[in-house]
C-alpha cells in the first residue's frame, strides 16, 4: 500500500509517495517557482514572429518569454508519426498576428521560452482526450488482447467525431460506465476551454490551468493503492478533500506534525540529491544532468568478484540496473538518459541488462523508451516527466 505524505512549511512543499516504508516518488514547491509551472497549461496565443529557417514560430501566451512552436506542431495530427510530414511550411499554417490556441509540453527555463504544441492532451483517470484529432491508442502495458479490444471498441464508440484519446493503463477491467463518465468529463471540459478560446479577444490568456501535483498524483497512482493521505496543517487537508471530492476519489486524510522525521524520510530524501549512489555489490552510479540529456556512469568502486572478469562486470551492472531504474522514478528525470555501463564482452549478458531495465522500468508511471546499446556501448532511453517541478 502507498502513502501520500505532504510536509508543508512556510518555503517549501515536501510530496513524497512512500511504499511500505520506502520513499519512491519525491516532489519539492518552492514558494517561489509555485506559480512558474506552466507544463500542461492551454493558453489562447498571439503569433509574434515566424522563423521559416527554423520551420518554427514565437508566440505570446502572456509569460516573460515568449513560447516556442515547431510546424509539427501545428499541422493536424493525423497519425502517430506526425514528424514525416516535413513538406508542409510554417508560413501556411501561421501567420503573424494570430490567434492559435497551444498547450505547455515543456515548461521554460533560464534560456528558452517554453514548448508549445496545438495538439490538445486532457488527461482523466482511465482515459486521455485528444480533441481534433482521430488517433485512438491504449496503454501497452495492457497486455491481454480481449481486454484491449474490449477497451478500444467503448472508446471508440463514445467518442466524438474529429476526437482522439489515448486509453490509460489504470482503465483495465474497468466498466463501460467508469469509462464513459471519464470520457463525458473530459469532453465538458474540453468544451469549455475551446468556447473561451472561440469567443477570446486577440490577446494572451490562460485558458485551463494544469492539475497540481497532488492532483496528478491522486489520478495517476493505480486505483486502490493509496492508503491515506497525511498532511501537516489543515488548510492542506480541506484543499485535498475539495480534489478528492471532484476526482470521486475516497482516501482517508489524518492530520500530522514532524511528518519527515517521524516517517524517517529526510534522510532518504538526502540522498535522493545525491551525485553517487553506492550499490549493494560495493560498486556505484554517478548521475549527471546536463542542458541536453542526463548522463548516468556505472562503475565497479570497490566490488572485485570472485569469478571472472565478465561474471563480475554483469553483476555489478545488474544491481546497477534494478537501481536506476528506481533513481529515475524518484528523482522523475526526463528527457534523453544515456547510461554508459561497464563494458560487456558477451552479447547474451547485454541483452539481459537490457530486458531487466525494460522490466524494472514496468514499475515506473512515466513513459519510457528503451533504445538499446549504441555502437558505443551506450544504453540510450528517454523518459517522460510524471511533474514538472523543478522548473
Amino acid at each position: 500500500m502507498i502513502e501520500l505524505i505532504i510536509d508543508k512549511n512556510k518555503d517549501m512543499k515536501t510530496i513524497a509517495i512512500v511504499e511500505n516504508g520506502k520513499l519512491i516518488e519525491i516532489y519539492e514547491e518552492n514558494k517561489e517557482n509555485k506559480n512558474a509551472r506552466n507544463e500542461g497549461n492551454i493558453y489562447l496565443g498571439i503569433v509574434k514572429d515566424i522563423v521559416p529557417g527554423m520551420q518554427a514560430a514565437f508566440i505570446d501566451i502572456g509569460t516573460e518569454k515568449n513560447s516556442f512552436i515547431h510546424v509539427k506542431d501545428v499541422i493536424p495530427q493525423v497519425d502517430e508519426k506526425v514528424e514525416k510530414k516535413v513538406d508542409i511550411k510554417i508560413k501556411d499554417v501561421a501567420k503573424s498576428g494570430q490567434k492559435i490556441l497551444i498547450q505547455v509540453q515543456k515548461d521554460s527555463n533560464d534560456k528558452k521560452g517554453a514548448r508549445t504544441s496545438t495538439h490538445i492532451k486532457l488527461t482523466g483517470k482511465y482515459v486521455v482526450l485528444m480533441p481534433k484529432t482521430n488517433i485512438v491508442t491504449i496503454s501497452q502495458k495492457v497486455v491481454k488482447e480481449e481486454e484491449r479490444e474490449r477497451l478500444l471498441k467503448i472508446v471508440k464508440t463514445n467518442l466524438p467525431k474529429n476526437t482522439g484519446a489515448i486509453i490509460r493503463t489504470a482503465a483495465e477491467n474497468k466498466t463501460e460506465k467508469d469509462l464513459v463518465d471519464d470520457l463525458k468529463q473530459l469532453m465538458s471540459k474540453w468544451e469549455k476551454i475551446n468556447s473561451k478560446f472561440e469567443k477570446g479577444e486577440n490577446k494572451p490568456q490562460l485558458l485551463f490551468k494544469s492539475p497540481s501535483i497532488i492532483e496528478k498524483l491522486i489520478l495517476d497512482l493505480p486505483e486502490n493503492k493509496i492508503e491515506k493521505i497525511i498532511v501537516n496543517n489543515q488548510k492542506e487537508s480541506d484543499e485535498i478533500k475539495e480534489i478528492l471530492t471532484e476526482t470521486h476519489e475516497n482516501i482517508k486524510i489524518e492530520i500530522e506534525q514532524n511528518l519527515l522525521e517521524k516517517y524517517e524520510l529526510t534522510k532518504q530524501i538526502e540522498k535522493s540529491k545525491q551525485r553517487k549512489i553506492w550499490l549493494n555489490c560495493g560498486g556505484f552510479i554517478t548521475i549527471d544532468p546536463t542542458e541536453a540529456l542526463v548522463a548516468i556512469d556505472v562503475n565497479s568502486g570497490k566490488f572485485t568478484g570472485k569469478s571472472t572478469l565478465e561474471e563480475t562486470v554483469y553483476k555489478v551492472n545488474y544491481e546497477a540496473t534494478i537501481e536506476i531504474a528506481k533513481q529515475l522514478r524518484l528523482r522523475d528525470i526526463g528527457g534523453i538518459i544515456i547510461i554508459d555501463y561497464i563494458d560487456m564482452q558477451k552479447q547474451e549478458n547485454k541483452d539481459k541488462i537490457e530486458n531487466l531495465l525494460k522490466e524494472c522500468l514496468k514499475q515506473d508511471r512515466a513513459k519510457t523508451q528503451v533504445e538499446g546499446f549504441t555502437k558505443l556501448n551506450l544504453m540510450e532511453l528517454t523518459r517522460k516527466h510524471i511533474c514538472s517541478h523543478n522548473s
